[in-house]
This record gives C-alpha cells, sequence and structure tokens, in this order.
C-alpha cells in the first residue's frame, strides 16, 4: 500500500474528501524524482480528492490515505501498454498490407496507427464505464491521525 497523509476538507452525501497534509520531509530531499513514497501527494496536493472512509470523521482530522499499489501497477499497465501495443499493431497490418510500396503508404502506416490506437483508447473507456475492469484504484482512509 502507497500511503500519504491528509486532512479531511469535507464531509457530504457519506462521502469524504481530503487535501494532501504538508510534507516537509520530501521538499527537500534529493531522491523525489525516483521515490514512491510521495506519489500519491502528487494527485492529492492538486485538488480534493473523494476517499473511502469507514471511520467516523469531522472536517479538519488528520488522516492516513491509501492505495493498492498492485491494482495501480495493473491500471497504469491497461492504461500506457494496451494503446502502445495497438498503435504498432496498426502500423504493423498496415506496413504488411501495403508491401508493394504504394503510393502515400507512410500515411496510409500512420492513419491505420491512429486509428487503432484511438479504438483502443475507446475499448479501454467502454469497458471502464460498464465495470468490466475492476482497475478502479480508489484511496481508502486508513486510520485516524
Amino acid at each position: 500500500m502507497i500511503e500519504e497523509l491528509a486532512v479531511v476538507v469535507k464531509i457530504e452525501n457519506h462521502q469524504v474528501w481530503v487535501e494532501s497534509g504538508q510534507n516537509s520531509a520530501c521538499g527537500g530531499c534529493r531522491q523525489k524524482a525516483s521515490c514512491t513514497t510521495s506519489a500519491l501527494g502528487g494527485v492529492l496536493k492538486k485538488k480534493p480528492v473523494p476517499v473511502d472512509s469507514n471511520i467516523q470523521l469531522k472536517t479538519g482530522d488528520e488522516v492516513m490515505v491509501a492505495i493498492d499499489e498492485s491494482l495501480l501497477l495493473r491500471a497504469s499497465l491497461l492504461l500506457y501498454l494496451l494503446p502502445l501495443l495497438a498503435l504498432f499493431t496498426g502500423a504493423g497490418i498496415a506496413d504488411w498490407l501495403l508491401a508493394d510500396n504504394s503510393l502515400y503508404a507512410d500515411l496510409w502506416i500512420a492513419g491505420s496507427s491512429l486509428v487503432f490506437f484511438l479504438f483502443s483508447l475507446g475499448l479501454i473507456n467502454k469497458a471502464q464505464n460498464l465495470l468490466i475492469l475492476n482497475y478502479y484504484a480508489r484511496p481508502v482512509v486508513v486510520r485516524k491521525i
């Protein structure tokens, strides 16, 4: 689990919204680019984020928010690797079909790559909307500080 300290900003409709707390130790660290400790903090600093919580909280409470590493890794592989594979597959198929060096072959290959890429993004979006994929990584409140 990747954990990050956060502050409860608001609670509405049984939903807890948090913002990242101060991370003074990570501010001056030279290993920040390769460190995973502040990975969740980078997302939380931008805006309040809804999180799941089974703990009774009130506005202003400091909490520890966590997200599952394996779920986050699988989701990133799906969202990065699948479109990349589709892009190369589209280029490979177009190159194979246009083996006779026809006029504008490079444009057809580029167009085919783009179509396969956009098609893969559409499939990922449709699968997530239909809840076929269980890759939705939502942070949860682990404990109250």
